[in-house]
């Protein structure tokens, strides 16, 4: 009898085992005939289950697996295999992450330990207000690469009690003293205070601490802003940083080093000064006074000459001369003071400026008063300086029913406003400016905008349209001669949008009208603007009584060309108080009375 042959049964799981053999480089005849398998069956897996088109991955998981389940398997490891157990776990861990990565959404956590804990701590929020010492450090380094000449000077004298500084407009005093300030508020976490004529003008400090911060990454934020850094000694508090208007009762309450922008603009120095001084009573404190020149009337000059020493025992004249002060000088009274003129700045290495166009777009005095740090004498003025200086309010303080930032600033009540043009394309500006217009006789003209502008009587034309969309304007007085013929023109016709419309036409008469008008205004102080508005004060200051050419009249003159100077600010806002009548009352039934 002859015995018949059985075939071996297959293996367990000889599928897998199959496939894991193909994907190690075995053939399909190979693997069946090492399991004891029938090869087309092995084929048709192979087919069925696409194994030529797995990934690497899914076979190097095949891999890893077998040689890891048949070590655990064993009942006793040697010191070799307890190694090699381990790398094999590892490598199973890293492909398991690949995985993850892989898949739609996949992060550097799922590759790496160290990110994918990091990740899942719960995240620091970074400080408000905060500078590293890293930043403290590059702010620093900026700081003191940008600085002209003349800036290395109150650089180096920033230690000093009491810096007083005359200089010209424009030559970056504001931009430098906010930066002097918040390096010195990081570094040693004193507080510092800036005090301008309004808080609107002491915001141009905030905006430049802002925008200084911003270059290392930091955004500061708040009124006061509050500041700490890493240089700040353990359990001090943080600095403070605080922008105000010249309202003494709000600066009584605060110390620090601070610092005076513009004082000799600001109404009421002595009393205002008094209070800014003991803001810095401490030794520790610092004070820093600059400005360009006003009037020798007004009550900072003897401050800035030291007559202000006159009564004390120890007293000594001060030479407060441009030749004594041009570098600086530590004088007897123990006050620094500089004097630094345009010529001064340029020599120093300031290059912002076209010199030759400036002369050419300044009367000579206008000139030796905005950039030669001459004084004004309003002698021969038609507006007294400190008249007008009294006009200024803090406006982002007490008029609290205008936004500028709105829409509609003054919402939908009534504006007046005034235009006035240029008379030359050199040295000359037209002046447009809105005023919120009083609800009776003892009511202010409240100045709400000016503007200065150039070009030809179409794009005039077109801004002021613009501007006073935003608002209800009831009346508009234009001088209508020169550039401001077209302008009128175009503002008359129907289609302008413009209520209100006056034409004025300029006599000896009409000019002396609006003289007296403005000068009743102002001496009753119905006429209020931003205290900060320098160059409304200066362009009433330039207007003055002069003979008219025959010698048979007086006029009055200013700002009409640039052999005269810039009051068209002045012009255009004459040209809107003429709208009420000299006395300020209205005529019967309810209109008003127009000479």
């Amino acid at each position: 009898m002859i015995a018949q042959s059985h075939p071996q049964p297959a293996p367990a799981d000889a599928r897998r085992q199959a496939r894991s053999l193909f994907w190690r480089g075995w053939s399909v005849t190979q693997a069946a005939e090492e399991l004891g398998l029938n090869p087309k069956t092995v084929e048709s897996w192979k087919i069925r289950e696409k194994w030529d088109e797995a990934p690497m991955i899914r076979k190097l998981e095949d891999s890893l697996e077998l040689q890891y389940m048949t070590l655990l398997s064993k009942q006793k490891w040697t010191p070799e295999e307890y190694k090699r157990l381990d790398a094999l776990g590892r490598q199973v861990t890293a492909l398991a992450r690949v995985r993850r990565f892989a898949a739609e959404g996949g992060h550097e956590g799922d590759l790496n330990d160290n990110v994918a804990k990091r990740n899942a701590a719960p995240k620091k929020k970074a400080r408000r207000n905060h500078f590293t010492a890293e930043q403290a450090a590059q702010l620093r380094e900026l700081f003191e690469e940008e600085l002209f000449g003349y800036q290395t000077d109150w650089r180096a004298r920033s230690s000093l009690r009491t810096r007083i500084i005359l200089k010209s407009r424009q030559i970056g005093a504001t931009w430098y003293f906010a930066r002097e300030a918040l390096i010195d508020a990081i570094e040693t976490g004193r507080n510092q205070i800036f005090l301008s004529a309004s808080k609107a003008q002491a915001h141009v400090f905030k905006n430049y601490i802002v925008q200084f911060a911003l270059r290392v990454g930091v955004e500061l934020k708040g009124d006061p802003i509050v500041l700490t850094s890493d240089l700040i000694a353990e359990g001090e508090p943080a600095a403070e940083l605080h922008f105000l208007g010249t309202n003494s009762k709000t600066a009584q309450s605060y110390h620090g080093n601070f610092y005076f922008d513009e004082f000799f603009w600001v109404y009421n120095f002595t009393k205002l000064n008094n209070v800014a001084a003991a803001m810095a009573s401490h030794k520790k404190w610092r004070k820093t006074y600059f400005s360009t020149p006003s009037s020798i009337a007004h009550e900072a000059y003897d401050f800035w000459t030291g007559e202000d020493q006159k009564k004390r025992p120890d007293y000594q004249k001060v030479d407060h001369s441009h030749a004594a002060l041009k570098a600086g000088q530590l004088c007897v009274d123990h006050r620094w003071r500089q004097i630094v003129t345009l010529t001064d700045a340029e020599a120093r290495g300031c290059d912002l400026f076209d010199h030759d166009e400036i002369r050419r777009d300044n009367a000579p005095d206008v000139y030796a008063n905005l950039y030669d740090c001459q004084f004004v004498d309003d002698s021969l003025s038609a507006f007294k300086f400190n008249d007008m200086l009294a006009c200024g309010k803090d406006s982002l303080v007490e008029w609290l029913d205008v936004d500028s930032e709105a829409r509609r600033p003054y919402g939908d009540r009534a504006v007046w406003a005034g235009y006035d043009p240029q008379e030359s394309d050199e040295g000359d500006y037209a002046a447009l400016v809105i005023c919120a217009a009083p609800a009776g006789p003892h009511e202010p003209f409240r100045l709400l905008e000016r503007h200065q502008l150039r070009g030809d009587f179409d794009e005039q034309a077109t801004f002021i349209k613009v501007m006073l969309s935003r608002y209800n304007c009831t009346y508009l007085g234009i001088d209508a001669t020169g550039v401001g013929a077209g302008v009128y023109q175009i503002l008359a016709k129907p289609d302008s949008g413009i209520k209100g419309l006056r034409k004025i036409e300029y006599s000896l008469e009409v000019k002396s009208h609006m003289i007296m008008k403005a000068q009743h205004t102002i001496k009753r102080g119905r006429l209020q603007f931003d205290a900060g508005w320098l160059d409304i004060v200066s362009a009433f200051v330039s207007i003055k009584k002069t003979l008219t050419t025959s010698g048979r009249n007086i006029t009055f003159k200013a700002g009409r060309s640039g052999g005269d100077g810039h009051a068209d600010l002045a012009w255009a806002v004459m040209h809107i108080l003429m709208n009420e009548p000299l006395d300020g009352k209205q005529a019967p039934g309810g209109t008003m009375e127009i000479f």
